[in-house]
């Protein structure tokens, strides 16, 4: 999928994903005393704008430049720094206290790269927080993409975590209208200097 495809689902609608944050990424931050923050591939902004009101300083990241723009005009939206790029080459120019990747799916070897450079930008005392559809949903849960390699399990999150002290690595059933979906959530922390 590309920019344009990602561009027009956003446009079809006057909002793709719920308004709420993830109920996985506020029980993951909630304890987190709010500090610098990056949402990678954070679409309309749900979480984004739910940090932002919570005191974080937070950049989104998305490459939809649409979905961007409608994070931008929602309530808060002038809190976030909303950038528009390709998370698989975007680069900052500094590290964060939070680094949050939520339903984030590429091929298995170009998410690993970018769960990677993810992982470079928690700053000392910073968490990486991950939301992922598991691969375990594709037979037994509902929703999420319909193709393996897109999914994640433990050992991908376990690979991103390298180098970081796991505070949680796990699946976890999220209860949808259509019936229960499988995701894994990992939660990890750099140790201070």
């Amino acid at each position: 999928m590309n920019a344009e495809h990602w561009d027009e689902r956003y446009a079809a609608s006057d909002r793709v994903w719920s308004a709420e944050p993830n109920t996985f990424v506020v029980a993951l931050t909630k304890d987190l005393d709010p500090g610098s923050a990056i949402d990678v591939a954070a679409g309309e902004g749900r979480n984004a704008l739910w940090l932002a009101e919570r005191g974080w300083q937070v950049t989104a990241v998305d490459f939809s430049s649409v979905a961007a723009d409608r994070g931008r005009a929602s309530p808060g939206g002038d809190k976030v720094d909303w950038q528009v790029a390709d998370v698989t080459s975007y680069v900052p120019d500094r590290t964060f206290d939070l680094v949050l990747v939520c339903y984030l799916h590429l091929p298995r070897q170009q998410m690993r790269q970018v769960l990677a450079h993810a992982a470079s930008w928690v700053g000392p005392g910073g968490h990486l927080v991950v939301v992922a559809h598991a691969v375990r949903n594709l037979a037994e849960g509902v929703g999420g993409p319909p193709e393996v390699d897109l999914l994640h399990d433990e050992e991908l999150l376990a690979q991103a975590a390298a180098g970081l002290v796991v505070e949680r690595l796990e699946e976890v059933d999220r209860v949808t209208p259509a019936g229960t979906a499988i995701d894994v959530v990992l939660r990890a922390r750099r140790a201070p200097h």
